[in-house]
């Protein structure tokens, strides 16, 4: 009779030498401080972090010099001015505080016997190792193919903050979506007063810029804050959900999946003996 890939995958775990952990080099010295920052060297992670900064810097640059100081009203481009200002600022703070903050990795080469040793774990408990980094795999760690690591409670890796999305800077990346939606909201809510404004008076009086040139850069700005406030509205909503239910997304994906063997397709385990 044919055995179920299930059963399979229990006749693996019954294996005791099957992982054979003491062929796991230990990990190498550490050379640097705990402290060091994060930063994960993907090409395309760089240019999407890169093009982040440079659309919050256009679009501050459109509500500033086309918008803002050309207004006749004081008091109108000071408050906005600064609260366009503060929440771009946070939003690039939060961007590089999620860029650059561990987002919870899982030491590289640990699983040697010596570490599974110092666990004290009890006989017959399943510990599982990542054959990729050669790591013991705490619960709800996942292997991300793109920092090369097992992130501890890992959402997903997003290019745009060219980082995996995990236990340490998850807070981070919802303050930077939500940051995100805001300024769009924000920029979105003056371009609509702007035209309205400038639509009753001359045109060549709303802007240093020449009305085509202003025009085109308004229409660009609503471009970018329309699809950059749905794309983080729905992502600050996604992480709000995730937390409020305690389950991440990779976590929702793998059980939304037929059958729970795809969750241990990328893990080896080991029995304590």
């Amino acid at each position: 009779m044919k055995s179920s890939p299930a059963s399979r995958s229990r006749d693996i775990e019954r294996q005791a030498g099957y992982l054979r952990p003491e062929h796991c080099a230990p990990p190498p010295p550490r050379t640097h401080s705990a402290d060091d920052m994060w930063f994960i060297r993907d090409g395309c992670g760089i240019v999407c972090g890169v093009i982040t900064w440079l659309l919050v810097f256009y679009a501050d640059f459109v509500v500033v010099f086309v918008m803002l100081l050309p207004s006749k009203n004081v008091v109108y481009s000071l408050i906005n001015g600064a609260l366009f200002n503060g929440l771009a600022f946070l939003a690039l703070a939060s961007h590089f505080k999620a860029m650059c903050t561990d987002p919870g990795a899982v030491p590289k080469g640990n699983a040697t016997k010596e570490f599974i040793e110092s666990l004290q774990l009890k006989p017959g408990q399943v510990v599982y190792k990542c054959p990729k980094c050669c790591s013991i795999k705490p619960d709800r760690a996942h292997h991300c193919s793109v920092c090369k690591r097992c992130i501890k409670k890992m959402d997903h890796h997003c290019p745009w903050v060219n980082n995996c999305v995990g236990e340490s800077n998850q807070k981070y990346f919802v303050l930077f979506t939500m940051y995100i939606a805001l300024i769009s909201l924000h920029a979105l809510i003056m371009v609509a007063f702007n035209f309205i404004f400038c639509f009753e008076e001359d045109w060549a009086k709303c802007s240093s810029f020449s009305p085509p040139t202003a025009v085109i850069l308004l229409i660009l700005l609503c471009f970018e804050s329309l699809l950059f406030l749905i794309f983080t509205a729905v992502m600050f909503g996604t992480q709000v959900h995730s937390i409020c239910n305690d389950e991440t997304v990779s976590e929702h994906l793998l059980m939304s999946l037929p059958t729970i063997i795809n969750h241990f397709s990328s893990c080896q385990v080991i029995i304590v003996n």
